[in-house]
C-alpha cells in the first residue's frame, strides 16, 4: 500500500499571488434581507463581488431569508426586502445570466444537509464559536432560540451544497467559515467521501467603513447611507456627520474618526487616499469636508441610482431572477444532497 501525503490547504486564500486567480473558483456569498444595503456593505462586498465574477469566479449569492430569524423573532417585510437586495446586486453590477442569485428558503435540498452536518459538530464547540458569542450578546429576541446555535451549520451547508472553494468573509466570520472547513473534513473522513472541497476564506481588502457618527456604519444604528438614498437624503445625511470643531481637516482615524470616515468615504468614491483629500481641502473646515463628500458620493452612485429606479419598477423581473437562481441551485443542491445519502447509506438513496 502506497501511503501519499498533502500539504494542508490554507484557511485564506489570497488570489494576488494565485497564477489562476478567480477564474474556475466557485464563490458563495450572500446577505440576510433585514433591510436596505448601504455604502459599507457597498464598498466592503458587492464591488469585489461584481470584480470576481469579471474575473471568471462562479458566483453562487444567496439570499439568506431563512436566516433573518436567527436573532429576531419576527422576519418583517421578508419579500419586500429579498427583492430589494436583489435590485441592489443588479444595480452594482452582477450579471444574474452567470451569477446563481436564489433565496435561502426556496432550496429545500440545502437546508436537509443541515441535519447530517449537525451531526458533525458538538455542542460544547458551537457554544465556543465567538460569533455564535456576539451575536447572542446583539440578539433581537425576547430568547434566543435554538437556530441561533445551529447558524454557523446553516453557513456550512449554504457554503458546501456548492462544493464552494472561496468565501469571502470579513475578519469576524473567520470562525464561522472555520465550521464549515471542519464539517467538509470530518464528512469525508467518517464516510470515506471526498465529496466536500475544505473551503477557504477570501479576506476583503475593503477597511471598515465607519457611519456618519464615527462609529460602524449600521443599518440598525441609523448611521448608514443607503444605495437607495437619493442625492437630497445623502446631502441631509452628510450634513449632520459628527465631526469636530478644528478647522483644519486632517486625516486622523484615532484622534479624529468622525472627519477620518468622512474622507475615507469621499476617498472610496473618488479612487483616491484620504490624505490627499484632507490636504486638498486644508482649511476649508467641516462645511468645505462635507461638501467634498456629498458630491463624491452623489457622483459616484449616480449610475447605480439609475440603474436601481428602473430595476425597481420592474419587479416581475426581479422575481424572475430570483425563479431562475433557484432553479439552478436546487439543480446543484439535488445532486449534493444525492451524493451525501449515497455515502451515508441512506434509505432514500436507494
Amino acid at each position: 500500500m502506497t501511503i501519499t501525503t498533502t500539504r494542508p490547504e490554507p484557511a485564506s486564500a489570497d488570489l494576488g499571488t494565485d497564477p489562476e486567480g478567480p477564474a474556475g473558483r466557485r464563490v458563495l456569498t450572500g446577505d440576510r434581507p433585514t433591510g436596505p444595503l448601504h455604502l459599507g456593505h457597498y464598498f466592503g462586498t458587492l464591488r469585489n463581488r461584481v470584480r470576481l465574477q469579471r474575473q471568471g469566479a462562479e458566483l453562487f449569492v444567496v439570499v439568506a431569508d431563512y436566516q433573518v430569524i436567527t436573532d429576531r423573532d419576527i422576519a418583517d417585510r421578508l419579500a419586500e426586502h429579498s427583492e430589494n437586495l436583489v435590485i441592489d446586486y443588479l444595480a452594482t453590477g452582477l450579471d444574474p445570466e452567470s451569477a446563481t442569485i436564489f433565496a435561502h428558503s426556496a432550496v429545500p435540498a440545502l437546508n436537509q444537509l443541515l441535519l447530517p452536518f449537525l451531526s458533525l459538530v458538538s455542542v460544547a464547540e458551537l457554544g465556543r464559536n465567538p460569533t455564535v458569542k456576539d451575536e447572542i450578546a446583539h440578539s433581537r429576541q425576547s430568547a434566543v432560540s435554538g437556530l441561533m446555535f445551529t447558524y454557523p451549520v446553516h453557513q456550512a451547508a449554504d457554503i458546501l451544497f456548492c462544493k464552494a472553494d472561496l468565501v469571502p468573509v470579513g475578519q469576524d466570520q473567520l470562525p464561522h467559515l472555520e465550521v464549515a472547513r471542519t464539517v467538509a473534513r470530518r464528512f469525508n473522513e467518517r464516510y470515506g467521501a471526498g465529496i466536500f472541497p475544505r473551503p477557504r476564506a477570501l479576506l476583503s481588502e475593503a477597511p471598515l467603513l465607519p457611519g456618519t457618527d464615527g462609529g460602524k456604519m449600521s443599518k440598525s444604528r441609523g448611521n448608514a447611507i443607503v444605495l437607495a438614498a437619493d442625492e437630497d437624503e445623502t446631502a441631509r445625511l452628510v450634513r449632520g456627520a459628527r465631526t469636530d470643531a478644528e478647522r483644519r481637516i486632517s486625516y486622523d482615524p484615532a484622534g479624529r474618526p468622525g472627519v477620518a470616515g468622512l474622507l475615507q468615504l469621499a476617498a472610496l468614491c473618488q479612487d483616491r487616499t484620504p490624505g490627499e483629500l484632507a490636504e486638498e481641502i486644508g482649511d476649508g473646515g467641516a462645511a468645505a469636508l462635507k461638501r467634498t463628500v456629498t458630491e463624491a458620493v452623489n457622483e459616484h452612485l449616480r449610475p447605480i441610482r439609475a440603474r436601481r429606479a428602473e430595476l425597481a419598477a420592474d419587479r416581475a423581473h426581479i422575481r424572475q431572477v430570483l425563479r431562475t437562481g433557484a432553479e439552478r441551485a436546487n439543480a446543484v443542491a439535488d445532486a449534493t444532497l444525492a451524493e451525501v445519502r449515497a455515502a451515508m447509506g441512506a434509505v432514500g438513496s436507494a
